[in-house]
């Protein structure tokens, strides 16, 4: 069974910082293609950064220099560090891992974990 986990959402000030942390069983990170996405209220859902299953990585623009993903294969763990954070990236942040089969992709996500900012 395939579980993704989020931790981590709270409260913070503009110009603070979250670490979120996506717990992963039931994958193997070596065939699966994981990342954060984050939809606010009234949007679609967006990717905020993805990591591949060899490592490389791709980040929104509005992510790109503020925050940082990071894989702990022992741990099965995705980090998500966002520092700089603006009121703009209030959202609820999603784990999902995905991977072609055949023709199709699947899909799994967590539950969401909620990050606010405001001052």
């Amino acid at each position: 069974q395939v579980q993704l986990v989020e931790s981590g959402g709270d409260s913070v000030q503009p110009g603070g910082s979250l670490r979120l942390s996506c717990a992963f069983s039931g994958i193997s990170y070596r065939t699966y293609d994981m990342g954060w996405y984050r939809q606010a209220p009234g949007k679609q859902r967006e990717l905020v950064v993805g990591i591949s299953s060899d490592g490389s990585t791709n980040y929104a623009d509005s992510a790109e220099g503020r925050f940082t993903i990071s894989r702990d294969n022992v741990k099965k763990t995705i980090d998500l560090q966002m520092n700089s954070l603006k009121p703009e990236d209030t959202a609820v942040y999603y784990c999902n891992a995905k991977k072609m089969l055949g023709w199709r992709t699947v899909n799994y996500w967590g539950q969401g974990t909620q990050v606010t900012v405001s001052s």
